[in-house]
C-alpha cells in the first residue's frame, strides 16, 4: 500500500528564451499528484520587482510560493539586482534548516541575467540564451535551442512552440501554456 502523504507534486516545464532583445518565460499549467492530474491551468510563472523580473518554479507548490516570497524580499533589499538576490536566496536556502527541506527549483530572468536557483546553493547562469527547469525542461530547452538557431520565430513563439513539443513528450507537462514577456524598456 502506498503512503499518499509521501507522494510529491511533480511537474512541470518552465522555459526562458531570449532572442532579438526580447526575453520571455513560459510555463505549462499541469499539476500532478502521483499519477493523477490534479489541475490543468496552474500559473507557475510570475513577474516580480516592478515587473522587471520573471520567475518560474518547478516542484512542490507550497515550497515554491515560500521561495517566491523570499526572492521577492531579496529583490526589494537589493534594488532589483537579480544576481545578488539569487545568490543571497541560495545561501539562505542551503543553510536554513527549514528551507533546506523545500523541494523546488526556480528559473529567474531579467533583461541581463538568466538564472537557475536551487536548494543546494547553486545559482547557475547558462551560457545559452535558453534555459528550462522541471520534468519537461530537457525537451523544451532542446527544442528552443533548435528554434533559436534555425528559425525566424521571435522569442515568444519559440517559447510557445518549444513548450508544445515538451508537452507532447513529457507526461508531467501539458499544452496549457502561459507566456510572460519582459519589455525592453523596463530596466531603463
Amino acid at each position: 500500500m502506498r503512503d499518499h502523504n509521501a507522494e510529491q507534486i511533480r511537474a512541470t516545464t518552465i522555459l526562458a528564451v531570449r532572442k532579438g532583445g526580447k526575453s520571455v518565460m513560459a510555463g505549462d499549467g499541469q499539476v500532478t499528484l502521483g499519477e493523477t492530474i490534479m489541475k490543468h491551468h496552474a500559473t507557475k510563472v510570475r513577474p516580480m520587482y516592478k515587473d522587471r523580473v520573471l520567475v518560474g518554479f518547478a516542484g512542490t507548490s507550497a515550497d515554491a510560493f515560500n521561495l517566491f516570497e523570499r526572492l521577492e524580499a531579496k529583490l526589494e533589499s537589493y534594488n532589483g539586482n537579480l544576481k545578488r538576490a539569487a545568490v543571497e536566496l541560495a545561501k539562505d536556502w542551503r543553510t536554513d534548516k527549514i528551507l533546506r527541506r523545500l523541494e523546488a527549483l526556480l528559473l529567474a530572468m531579467d533583461q541581463e541575467h538568466l538564472l537557475i536557483i536551487s536548494g543546494t546553493g547553486d545559482v547557475i547562469e547558462p551560457d545559452e540564451s535558453v534555459a528550462a527547469i522541471g520534468s519537461g525542461g530537457p525537451f523544451a530547452v532542446a527544442a528552443a535551442r533548435a528554434l533559436v538557431g534555425h528559425s525566424d520565430l521571435d522569442s515568444a513563439r519559440i517559447a510557445e512552440e518549444a513548450m508544445r513539443i515538451a508537452a507532447s513528450i513529457c507526461l508531467y507537462t501539458n499544452d496549457q501554456i502561459s507566456v510572460f514577456t519582459l519589455n525592453p524598456g523596463q530596466d531603463e
